[in-house]
């Protein structure tokens, strides 16, 4: 029997990097996948990828509005939510003399705001002991040049796991959190920068920052959520899985 057999799994930020990769896991053990992000061509393409009858809904997690419709097509096409993956979110570095408040809005709106906001406007729809996960960040505990507004946005997620969690016991929903360190994705060269940039940075965080000396897959990240999906962690309530290749020991 596959882990997440007649499971409806819901991933935000689920068209690309770890969260396509944890859709397609999600699949393969026999859930229902729905992905959302804000690019109608790479949700058509990333539900083809995920196969097994999944589908991509273009929402904005910034958008409340947005949000609730996107639920309400994931309870058309398959009736309730038992796994609610809250992954989207956006990376913005610049020094703190540079920060300028539209670029605080824009990650506090996606990062906290869109957390909040994808568990709250959820709550109708989800089955009683369903598995929420929240992607945090290994930054969380951490104080890195030019990422402190991404680094708070990303506590404050850890936060709202523990109050979630609390709230929600009476109805045996699970609320936990995920925090990845470093891990390969697209997103390092979606700034325009060149790939020996990208290589460069890479480079320079696997040797200087992370004890592992490499950069996570997102295929290992999904493992982490698969977990955290599965009855497999069900002791675990308003806790984090750390997988950062060892950056939270320094």
């Amino acid at each position: 029997m596959k882990k997440l057999d007649n499971k409806v799994a819901v991933i935000t930020g689920g068209n690309s990097g770890i969260g396509l990769a944890t859709a397609r896991l999600l699949a393969e053990q026999g859930a229902k996948v729905a992905v959302t992000g804000r690019n109608p061509a790479s949700l058509k393409s990333a539900a083809v990828s995920i196969g097994q009858g999944a589908i991509g809904i273009v929402a904005d997690v910034s958008d409340l509005n947005s949000i609730e419709h996107s639920y309400k097509e994931v309870i058309e096409k398959f009736g309730k939510i038992d796994v609610l993956i809250v992954n989207a979110g956006i990376a913005i570095s610049s020094p703190l003399a540079d920060f300028s408040e539209e670029q605080f809005d824009q990650v506090s709106d996606i990062n906290f705001k869109g957390t909040f906001f994808s568990v709250k406007l959820a709550l109708p729809y989800l089955n009683d002991g369903a598995s929420i996960i929240l992607t945090s960040s290994a930054t969380n505990e951490k104080g890195f040049a030019g990422y402190a507004a991404y680094a708070a946005t990303k506590a404050a997620i850890r936060s709202l796991a523990r109050s979630f969690s609390s709230e929600l016991m009476d109805r045996n929903i699970r609320v936990n959190v995920l925090s990845p360190g470093a891990i390969d994705t697209p997103i390092y060269g979606r700034n325009g920068r060149s790939k020996e940039e990208v290589d460069g940075v890479k480079d320079y965080m696997a040797n200087h920052m992370i004890p592992a000396k490499r950069l996570g897959a997102s295929e290992e990240v999904a493992e982490g959520f698969l977990y955290l999906a599965s009855s497999a962690s069900k002791y675990m309530i308003g806790s984090e899985l750390v997988m950062d290749g060892g950056v939270k020991t320094l």
